[in-house]
């Protein structure tokens, strides 16, 4: 195998494929990146079992063949690369490929081309084609929402659903659940449900304005779902299971519900957050006609602020995360949030008075009187 191709273009395709290729000692051909070369063109491989990505690159191929290559060194070498162009030679008597980029050269050993899984193809698949922009807003809004860890695998998923006009997207870790409706301007040929890991999600929040794709593909398979975003295919397991029952979350009703400037609310929560350390709540304290958020530390400080709310009624205090807090306000792009609340035990709700489709359920956290 022997292929030339531009440096900045590798080097951007292994910026992705690096977060993707793993890094288990059990099967070290996973840490790499396959390098495919045909007379078709160049393609870039990486996968962790459960994540795969396959990338087009452009570039001369002067002879055909497939190696694998330690895609975190094979990154750095590209980033520092001294010229505008890269070729890479397989030396088989060698077993190693030679990288000439400019007056340096590299010799890398391969890892075991026959050890790398084979990924999906798109063609397996019913595709069904998505405004790329609205996925990616869509997706901005809910992911923060799901579990960091898969010891619940479920709850580090995100719900993806697309029917007709309407494009919905879920998640939840059981302390907070956000869920964003979107409206796409043309109904949708066919539609499609999955329960996607966050982190392809996240990836695919990446992607998109990489690529500059107008629309992506999903295709859904028996186990696997294909997002296809220009000249990326981006390939997952799907999360067994049926996802929370989550509607029954949201109460039906509240107690309260609070029309605040989304601004000015979020700068008080930045400010007063700074001192909530060492998983301290923020306290909200509603009177009559105000808001009084503060926050406290102990063996560091306190902190204190107030903002006016249409507040009416008996005085009650309630206690939220600082971070899930700012993450509902942060997802808000209305002028003005709707805080909705019932009682210093029950969930509270932001929402806004628009038709943007967004809504952030939060549970409260016991305070310490």
């Amino acid at each position: 195998m022997k292929l030339h191709t531009n440096a900045q273009d590798l080097l951007g395709h292994l910026q992705s494929l690096s977060r993707v290729a793993s890094g288990r000692l059990a099967n070290p051909t996973l840490s790499g990146v396959q390098i495919a070369a045909t007379g078709d063109g160049i393609e870039l491989r990486a996968t962790d079992l459960q994540v795969g990505l396959r990338i087009a690159l452009e570039g001369d191929v002067e002879r055909p063949g497939t190696i694998v290559l330690p895609a975190r060194l094979l990154l750095d070498i590209t980033r520092q690369s001294p010229g505008p162009r890269i070729s890479l030679e397989l030396r088989t008597e060698e077993q190693d490929v030679e990288i000439t980029a400019g007056s340096a050269v590299f010799h890398l050993r391969t890892l075991r081309t026959e050890d790398f899984p084979p990924l999906p193809e798109p063609a397996d698949a019913t595709g069904v084609l998505v405004p790329a922009e609205a996925f990616v807003a869509t997706t901005a809004k809910v992911v923060r929402s799901a579990a960091k860890d898969d010891t619940r695998p479920l709850l580090a998923c995100v719900l993806v659903r697309a029917e007709g006009d309407t494009l919905t997207m879920v998640a939840t870790d059981s302390y907070r659940l956000s869920e964003k409706r979107t409206t796409l301007a043309t109904p949708l040929d066919g539609n499609f449900e999955a329960n996607v890991p966050a982190r392809v999600m996240q990836e695919l929040e990446r992607l998109v304005p990489a690529t500059g794709a107008e629309t992506l593909t999903v295709a859904r398979g028996e186990n696997q779902v294909l997002f296809t975003v220009g000249d990326h295919v981006l390939s997952s397991r799907l999360v067994d299971g049926t996802f929370p029952q989550y509607r029954s979350l949201i109460p039906d009703s509240f107690e309260h519900e609070l029309p605040v400037s989304t601004s000015e609310l979020r700068e008080v929560v930045s400010r007063v957050s700074l001192l909530a350390q060492k998983a301290a709540a923020l306290r909200l304290a509603f009177s009559e006609g105000e808001l009084t958020v503060s926050s406290q530390t102990q063996d560091v400080g306190e902190a204190r602020e107030s903002l006016p709310v249409p507040f009416h009624g008996e005085p009650f205090e309630i206690g939220f995360n600082p971070e899930y807090l700012r993450d509902g306000l942060d997802a808000i792009d209305a002028d003005e949030v709707l805080l909705r609340l019932t009682s210093p035990i029950r969930p509270g709700l932001l929402q806004t008075n628009d038709d943007q489709g967004f809504l952030y359920l939060i549970m409260p956290i016991r305070l310490n009187v």
